[in-house]
Protein backbone atom coordinates (compact mmCIF):
# COMPACT_ATOMS: atom_id res chain seq x y z
CA UNK A 1 0.00 0.00 0.00
CA UNK A 2 1.37 3.41 -0.97
CA UNK A 3 1.22 5.57 2.14
CA UNK A 4 0.73 8.94 0.47
CA UNK A 5 -1.94 7.55 -1.84
CA UNK A 6 -4.21 7.67 1.23
CA UNK A 7 -5.80 11.11 0.85
CA UNK A 8 -6.76 11.60 4.48
CA UNK A 9 -3.31 10.64 5.69
CA UNK A 10 -1.72 12.95 3.12
CA UNK A 11 -3.74 15.92 4.40
CA UNK A 12 -3.07 15.07 8.05
CA UNK A 13 0.64 14.69 7.39
CA UNK A 14 0.66 18.10 5.68
CA UNK A 15 -1.12 19.61 8.67
CA UNK A 16 1.44 18.06 11.00
CA UNK A 17 4.31 19.36 8.90
CA UNK A 18 2.98 22.93 8.81
CA UNK A 19 2.26 23.00 12.55
CA UNK A 20 5.66 21.52 13.35
CA UNK A 21 7.49 24.24 11.47
CA UNK A 22 5.43 26.86 13.27
CA UNK A 23 6.26 25.23 16.60
CA UNK A 24 9.95 25.12 15.66
CA UNK A 25 10.01 28.86 15.08
CA UNK A 26 8.32 29.37 18.45
CA UNK A 27 10.92 27.22 20.22
CA UNK A 28 13.76 29.37 18.91
CA UNK A 29 11.89 32.64 19.52
CA UNK A 30 10.82 31.65 23.06
CA UNK A 31 14.42 30.97 24.07
CA UNK A 32 15.51 34.33 22.70
CA UNK A 33 12.56 36.09 24.36
CA UNK A 34 13.57 34.55 27.68
CA UNK A 35 17.16 35.74 27.16
CA UNK A 36 15.91 39.23 26.22
CA UNK A 37 13.85 39.50 29.42
CA UNK A 38 16.09 37.62 31.87
CA UNK A 39 19.63 37.64 30.45
CA UNK A 40 21.81 35.12 32.30
CA UNK A 41 18.67 33.75 33.99
CA UNK A 42 17.23 32.70 30.63
CA UNK A 43 17.87 29.03 31.40
CA UNK A 44 15.84 29.30 34.59
CA UNK A 45 12.97 31.07 32.82
CA UNK A 46 12.96 28.60 29.94
CA UNK A 47 13.25 25.67 32.33
CA UNK A 48 10.26 26.96 34.33
CA UNK A 49 8.18 27.52 31.18
CA UNK A 50 8.98 24.02 29.97
CA UNK A 51 8.19 22.57 33.40
CA UNK A 52 4.74 24.16 33.20
CA UNK A 53 4.40 22.54 29.80
CA UNK A 54 5.31 19.12 31.18
CA UNK A 55 2.90 19.37 34.13
CA UNK A 56 0.04 20.15 31.78
CA UNK A 57 1.06 17.37 29.39
CA UNK A 58 1.13 14.81 32.19
CA UNK A 59 -2.25 15.84 33.61
CA UNK A 60 -4.29 16.79 30.55
CA UNK A 61 -3.36 14.10 28.01
CA UNK A 62 -5.03 11.19 29.86
CA UNK A 63 -8.11 13.32 30.59
CA UNK A 64 -8.39 14.26 26.91
CA UNK A 65 -8.20 10.57 26.00
CA UNK A 66 -10.97 9.85 28.49
CA UNK A 67 -13.42 12.20 26.78
CA UNK A 68 -12.31 12.23 23.14
CA UNK A 69 -14.62 9.34 22.17
CA UNK A 70 -17.54 11.62 23.10
CA UNK A 71 -16.39 14.42 20.76
CA UNK A 72 -16.10 14.79 16.97
CA UNK A 73 -12.33 14.45 16.63
CA UNK A 74 -11.97 16.65 13.55
CA UNK A 75 -13.76 19.62 15.17
CA UNK A 76 -11.80 19.04 18.38
CA UNK A 77 -8.44 19.13 16.57
CA UNK A 78 -9.39 22.24 14.57
CA UNK A 79 -10.47 24.11 17.71
CA UNK A 80 -7.22 23.27 19.50
CA UNK A 81 -5.12 24.48 16.55
CA UNK A 82 -6.99 27.79 16.51
CA UNK A 83 -6.45 28.23 20.26
CA UNK A 84 -2.73 27.68 19.76
CA UNK A 85 -2.67 30.21 16.91
CA UNK A 86 -4.24 32.92 19.08
CA UNK A 87 -1.96 32.30 22.05
CA UNK A 88 1.23 32.37 19.98
CA UNK A 89 0.09 35.59 18.34
CA UNK A 90 0.01 37.18 21.82
CA UNK A 91 3.60 36.22 22.74
CA UNK A 92 5.29 39.17 20.92
CA UNK A 93 3.47 41.53 23.30
CA UNK A 94 4.93 39.95 26.43
CA UNK A 95 6.83 42.36 28.70
CA UNK A 96 7.00 40.37 31.94
CA UNK A 97 8.28 36.90 32.73
CA UNK A 98 4.99 35.86 34.40
CA UNK A 99 3.21 36.56 31.14
CA UNK A 100 5.44 33.99 29.43
CA UNK A 101 4.39 31.41 32.01
CA UNK A 102 0.67 32.20 31.60
CA UNK A 103 0.64 32.06 27.79
CA UNK A 104 2.85 28.97 27.68
CA UNK A 105 0.41 27.31 30.08
CA UNK A 106 -2.57 27.94 27.80
CA UNK A 107 -0.60 26.98 24.69
CA UNK A 108 0.63 23.72 26.13
CA UNK A 109 -2.76 22.78 27.59
CA UNK A 110 -4.10 22.87 24.03
CA UNK A 111 -1.10 20.90 22.75
CA UNK A 112 -1.51 18.30 25.51
CA UNK A 113 -5.01 17.57 24.26
CA UNK A 114 -4.11 17.83 20.57
CA UNK A 115 -1.04 15.63 20.16
CA UNK A 116 -2.23 12.26 21.56
CA UNK A 117 -5.59 12.71 19.82
CA UNK A 118 -3.80 13.35 16.54
CA UNK A 119 -1.47 10.37 17.07
CA UNK A 120 -4.40 8.05 17.75
CA UNK A 121 -6.10 9.11 14.50
CA UNK A 122 -3.26 7.81 12.30
CA UNK A 123 -3.67 4.05 13.01
CA UNK A 124 -7.41 4.45 12.33
CA UNK A 125 -6.62 5.87 8.87
CA UNK A 126 -3.55 3.77 8.02
CA UNK A 127 -4.66 0.24 8.91
CA UNK A 128 -1.96 -1.75 7.09
CA UNK A 129 0.89 -2.53 9.49
CA UNK A 130 3.69 -1.99 6.97
CA UNK A 131 2.16 1.30 5.85
CA UNK A 132 1.73 2.34 9.47
CA UNK A 133 5.42 1.68 10.10
CA UNK A 134 6.21 3.99 7.18
CA UNK A 135 3.77 6.52 8.63
CA UNK A 136 5.66 6.48 11.93
CA UNK A 137 8.92 6.99 10.08
CA UNK A 138 7.40 9.81 8.00
CA UNK A 139 6.19 11.46 11.18
CA UNK A 140 9.67 11.25 12.68
CA UNK A 141 11.22 12.58 9.47
CA UNK A 142 8.77 15.50 9.61
CA UNK A 143 9.73 16.19 13.20
CA UNK A 144 13.42 16.01 12.41
CA UNK A 145 13.09 18.15 9.31
CA UNK A 146 11.45 20.72 11.56
CA UNK A 147 14.30 20.39 14.06
CA UNK A 148 16.80 20.83 11.26
CA UNK A 149 15.16 23.46 9.07
CA UNK A 150 13.23 25.61 11.56
CA UNK A 151 16.42 26.78 13.31
CA UNK A 152 18.01 27.38 9.90
CA UNK A 153 15.01 29.43 8.78
CA UNK A 154 15.07 31.25 12.10
CA UNK A 155 18.79 31.98 11.72
CA UNK A 156 18.22 33.45 8.27
CA UNK A 157 15.17 35.43 9.42
CA UNK A 158 17.00 36.83 12.46
CA UNK A 159 19.52 38.44 10.14
CA UNK A 160 16.72 40.70 8.85
CA UNK A 161 13.97 40.85 11.51
CA UNK A 162 13.53 40.68 15.26
CA UNK A 163 12.65 37.40 16.91
CA UNK A 164 9.17 38.69 17.77
CA UNK A 165 8.17 38.26 14.13
CA UNK A 166 8.85 34.52 14.37
CA UNK A 167 5.77 34.15 16.57
CA UNK A 168 3.63 35.49 13.73
CA UNK A 169 4.90 32.70 11.46
CA UNK A 170 3.95 30.14 14.09
CA UNK A 171 0.42 31.50 14.39
CA UNK A 172 -0.04 31.35 10.62
CA UNK A 173 1.18 27.76 10.65
CA UNK A 174 -1.44 26.69 13.18
CA UNK A 175 -4.21 28.35 11.17
CA UNK A 176 -3.11 26.60 7.97
CA UNK A 177 -2.89 23.28 9.85
CA UNK A 178 -6.48 23.71 11.05
CA UNK A 179 -7.64 24.23 7.45
CA UNK A 180 -5.87 21.06 6.32
CA UNK A 181 -7.46 19.05 9.13
CA UNK A 182 -10.82 20.50 8.11
CA UNK A 183 -10.35 19.01 4.64
CA UNK A 184 -9.77 15.53 6.09
CA UNK A 185 -12.28 12.82 6.94
CA UNK A 186 -11.14 12.15 10.49
CA UNK A 187 -13.02 9.16 11.95
CA UNK A 188 -14.44 9.53 15.41
CA UNK A 189 -12.84 7.42 18.13
CA UNK A 190 -14.09 3.89 18.79
CA UNK A 191 -16.09 3.55 21.99
CA UNK A 192 -13.71 2.95 24.86
CA UNK A 193 -13.56 -0.35 26.69
CA UNK A 194 -14.30 1.61 29.87
CA UNK A 195 -17.48 3.46 30.82
CA UNK A 196 -16.18 5.81 33.50
CA UNK A 197 -13.91 8.74 32.63
CA UNK A 198 -11.43 7.96 35.41
CA UNK A 199 -11.11 4.36 34.24
CA UNK A 200 -10.42 5.60 30.72
CA UNK A 201 -7.81 8.08 31.94
CA UNK A 202 -6.00 5.45 34.01
CA UNK A 203 -6.38 2.49 31.64
CA UNK A 204 -3.48 3.41 29.36
CA UNK A 205 -1.13 3.87 32.29
CA UNK A 206 -2.17 0.50 33.75
CA UNK A 207 -1.47 -1.09 30.37
CA UNK A 208 2.05 0.32 30.39
CA UNK A 209 2.69 -0.97 33.88
CA UNK A 210 1.31 -4.44 33.00
CA UNK A 211 3.39 -4.95 29.83
CA UNK A 212 7.15 -5.61 30.12
CA UNK A 213 8.19 -3.97 26.86
CA UNK A 214 6.08 -0.89 27.62
CA UNK A 215 7.78 -0.66 31.01
CA UNK A 216 11.02 -0.65 29.04
CA UNK A 217 9.68 2.22 26.94
CA UNK A 218 9.03 4.14 30.17
CA UNK A 219 12.68 3.80 31.16
CA UNK A 220 13.82 4.85 27.69
CA UNK A 221 11.64 7.95 27.99
CA UNK A 222 13.91 9.06 30.83
CA UNK A 223 17.00 8.60 28.65
CA UNK A 224 15.48 10.76 25.89
CA UNK A 225 14.44 13.45 28.36
CA UNK A 226 17.82 13.60 30.09
CA UNK A 227 19.75 14.04 26.86
CA UNK A 228 17.13 16.23 25.21
CA UNK A 229 17.06 18.66 28.14
CA UNK A 230 20.71 19.46 27.59
CA UNK A 231 19.91 20.53 24.05
CA UNK A 232 16.54 22.21 24.60
CA UNK A 233 17.19 24.09 27.85
CA UNK A 234 20.94 24.69 27.94
CA UNK A 235 21.79 25.54 24.34
CA UNK A 236 20.90 29.24 24.51
CA UNK A 237 22.99 29.96 27.63
CA UNK A 238 25.80 27.62 26.61
CA UNK A 239 26.20 29.15 23.15
CA UNK A 240 25.69 32.77 24.22
CA UNK A 241 27.62 32.77 27.52
CA UNK A 242 30.16 29.92 27.29
CA UNK A 243 30.97 29.98 23.58
CA UNK A 244 30.28 33.68 23.02
CA UNK A 245 27.95 32.96 20.13
CA UNK A 246 25.18 35.06 18.58
CA UNK A 247 21.42 34.53 18.35
CA UNK A 248 21.87 32.95 14.92
CA UNK A 249 24.47 30.54 16.29
CA UNK A 250 21.96 29.33 18.87
CA UNK A 251 19.67 28.41 15.99
CA UNK A 252 22.46 26.70 14.06
CA UNK A 253 23.43 24.59 17.09
CA UNK A 254 19.82 23.42 17.46
CA UNK A 255 19.90 22.60 13.75
CA UNK A 256 22.93 20.35 14.35
CA UNK A 257 20.84 18.22 16.70
CA UNK A 258 18.07 18.11 14.10
CA UNK A 259 20.55 16.97 11.45
CA UNK A 260 21.53 13.99 13.58
CA UNK A 261 17.91 13.06 14.14
CA UNK A 262 17.12 13.33 10.44
CA UNK A 263 20.05 11.11 9.48
CA UNK A 264 18.84 8.38 11.83
CA UNK A 265 15.18 8.70 10.85
CA UNK A 266 15.94 8.22 7.15
CA UNK A 267 17.66 4.89 7.84
CA UNK A 268 15.14 3.48 10.33
CA UNK A 269 12.42 2.07 8.01
CA UNK A 270 14.84 -0.45 6.50
CA UNK A 271 16.43 -1.21 9.88
CA UNK A 272 13.08 -1.95 11.51
CA UNK A 273 12.31 -4.49 8.78
CA UNK A 274 15.34 -6.54 9.87
CA UNK A 275 16.11 -5.64 13.47
CA UNK A 276 13.88 -5.90 16.55
CA UNK A 277 12.58 -2.65 17.99
CA UNK A 278 14.25 -3.40 21.33
CA UNK A 279 17.69 -3.61 19.71
CA UNK A 280 17.24 -0.32 17.87
CA UNK A 281 15.91 1.52 20.91
CA UNK A 282 18.54 0.21 23.35
CA UNK A 283 21.22 1.19 20.83
CA UNK A 284 19.70 4.67 20.83
CA UNK A 285 19.97 4.76 24.61
CA UNK A 286 23.67 3.84 24.40
CA UNK A 287 24.20 6.65 21.89
CA UNK A 288 22.50 9.15 24.20
CA UNK A 289 24.55 8.05 27.19
CA UNK A 290 27.69 8.56 25.12
CA UNK A 291 26.50 12.00 24.02
CA UNK A 292 25.61 13.23 27.50
CA UNK A 293 28.86 12.01 29.05
CA UNK A 294 30.90 13.61 26.25
CA UNK A 295 29.04 16.92 26.66
CA UNK A 296 29.74 16.84 30.40
CA UNK A 297 33.45 16.21 29.87
CA UNK A 298 33.71 19.03 27.33
CA UNK A 299 32.04 21.63 29.55
CA UNK A 300 33.87 20.48 32.71
CA UNK A 301 37.30 20.67 31.07
CA UNK A 302 36.62 23.91 29.19
CA UNK A 303 37.50 22.22 25.90
CA UNK A 304 34.15 22.81 24.23
CA UNK A 305 34.22 24.57 20.88
CA UNK A 306 31.51 25.34 18.36
CA UNK A 307 32.60 22.36 16.26
CA UNK A 308 32.81 19.84 19.09
CA UNK A 309 29.47 21.00 20.48
CA UNK A 310 27.79 20.66 17.09
CA UNK A 311 29.12 17.10 16.78
CA UNK A 312 27.86 16.11 20.24
CA UNK A 313 24.48 17.75 19.58
CA UNK A 314 24.23 15.72 16.35
CA UNK A 315 25.01 12.49 18.22
CA UNK A 316 22.26 13.28 20.73
CA UNK A 317 19.88 13.86 17.80
CA UNK A 318 20.70 10.41 16.40
CA UNK A 319 20.05 8.70 19.71
CA UNK A 320 16.71 10.41 20.24
CA UNK A 321 15.44 9.30 16.81
CA UNK A 322 16.47 5.68 17.45
CA UNK A 323 14.26 5.60 20.54
CA UNK A 324 11.32 7.80 19.58
CA UNK A 325 10.59 6.53 16.07
CA UNK A 326 9.86 2.84 16.89
CA UNK A 327 7.80 3.67 19.99
CA UNK A 328 4.46 4.00 18.18
CA UNK A 329 4.96 0.62 16.53
CA UNK A 330 5.69 -1.02 19.89
CA UNK A 331 2.56 0.54 21.40
CA UNK A 332 0.32 -0.53 18.52
CA UNK A 333 1.54 -4.12 18.81
CA UNK A 334 0.83 -4.10 22.55
CA UNK A 335 -2.83 -3.08 22.79
CA UNK A 336 -6.24 -3.94 21.36
CA UNK A 337 -7.61 -1.55 18.69
CA UNK A 338 -10.11 0.12 21.03
CA UNK A 339 -7.28 0.84 23.49
CA UNK A 340 -5.05 2.67 21.00
CA UNK A 341 -6.17 6.22 21.96
CA UNK A 342 -5.66 5.66 25.67
CA UNK A 343 -2.30 3.95 25.08
CA UNK A 344 -0.99 6.84 22.99
CA UNK A 345 -2.29 9.30 25.59
CA UNK A 346 -0.52 7.33 28.32
CA UNK A 347 2.77 7.37 26.40
CA UNK A 348 2.38 11.09 25.77
CA UNK A 349 1.73 11.73 29.45
CA UNK A 350 4.35 9.37 30.85
CA UNK A 351 7.08 10.45 28.44
CA UNK A 352 6.51 14.05 29.43
CA UNK A 353 6.60 13.06 33.09
CA UNK A 354 10.23 12.18 32.40
CA UNK A 355 10.78 15.65 30.92
CA UNK A 356 9.11 17.05 34.04
CA UNK A 357 12.03 15.59 35.98
CA UNK A 358 14.80 16.69 33.63
CA UNK A 359 13.65 20.18 32.62
CA UNK A 360 13.89 21.58 36.17
CA UNK A 361 17.28 19.92 36.57
CA UNK A 362 18.55 21.53 33.37
CA UNK A 363 17.03 24.94 34.08
CA UNK A 364 17.16 25.51 37.83
CA UNK A 365 20.21 23.44 38.74
CA UNK A 366 22.02 24.86 35.71
CA UNK A 367 21.45 28.40 36.96
CA UNK A 368 22.72 27.68 40.48
CA UNK A 369 25.32 24.91 40.18
CA UNK A 370 26.69 25.44 36.68
CA UNK A 371 26.48 23.39 33.52
CA UNK A 372 29.16 20.85 34.46
CA UNK A 373 27.30 19.69 37.59
CA UNK A 374 23.93 19.85 35.86
CA UNK A 375 24.99 17.83 32.85
CA UNK A 376 26.63 15.27 35.16
CA UNK A 377 23.26 14.74 36.86
CA UNK A 378 21.49 14.43 33.49
CA UNK A 379 24.11 11.95 32.26
CA UNK A 380 23.55 9.87 35.42
CA UNK A 381 19.79 9.87 34.73
CA UNK A 382 20.48 8.69 31.17
CA UNK A 383 22.62 5.84 32.47
CA UNK A 384 19.95 4.89 35.00
CA UNK A 385 17.22 4.90 32.37
CA UNK A 386 19.28 2.68 30.09
CA UNK A 387 19.94 0.19 32.88
CA UNK A 388 16.24 0.21 33.74
CA UNK A 389 15.24 -0.49 30.14
CA UNK A 390 17.61 -3.46 29.92
CA UNK A 391 16.17 -4.90 33.14
CA UNK A 392 12.49 -4.21 32.42
CA UNK A 393 12.44 -5.23 28.74
CA UNK A 394 13.94 -8.73 28.61
CA UNK A 395 15.44 -9.93 25.35
CA UNK A 396 13.48 -12.84 23.87
CA UNK A 397 14.38 -12.43 20.21
CA UNK A 398 12.24 -11.56 17.22
CA UNK A 399 9.89 -8.68 16.80
CA UNK A 400 8.07 -6.73 19.46
CA UNK A 401 4.97 -8.85 18.99
CA UNK A 402 6.99 -12.01 19.67
CA UNK A 403 8.86 -10.62 22.65
CA UNK A 404 5.96 -9.59 24.87
CA UNK A 405 2.34 -10.32 25.80
CA UNK A 406 -0.24 -9.89 23.07
CA UNK A 407 -3.20 -7.58 23.73
CA UNK A 408 -5.41 -10.43 24.89
CA UNK A 409 -2.92 -11.32 27.60
CA UNK A 410 -2.71 -7.70 28.66
CA UNK A 411 -6.52 -7.65 28.93
CA UNK A 412 -6.43 -10.70 31.22
CA UNK A 413 -3.69 -9.10 33.33
CA UNK A 414 -5.66 -5.89 33.75
CA UNK A 415 -8.86 -7.76 34.53
CA UNK A 416 -7.09 -9.67 37.26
Amino acid sequence: MRLFAIRDYRHLFSAQLVALFGTGLTTVALGLLAYDLAGPRAGTVLGTALTIKMVLYVVIAPLAAAYVDRLPRRAFLIALDLVRALVVLALPFVTEIWQIYLLVGVLQAASAAFTPTFQAVIPDIVTDKAAYTRALSASQVASTMESLLSPVLAAVALAFIGFDALFVGTSAGFVLASLLIGSTRVPDARPSAHARAWDKAAAGIRTFLATPRLRGVLALNLVVAAAGSIVVVSTVNFVRDELGGSQSEVAWMLAASGAGTLTAALTLPRLLDRIAERTVMVTGAAVLVTGTITATVLVATGLATRTSTAIVWSVIGVGMALIITPTGRVIRDSVAPNRIPEAFAAQFSLSHAAWLITYPVAGWLGAHAGLAVTWSVLAALAVGGTAGALALWPRRGGSAAEEEPVPERVERTLAA
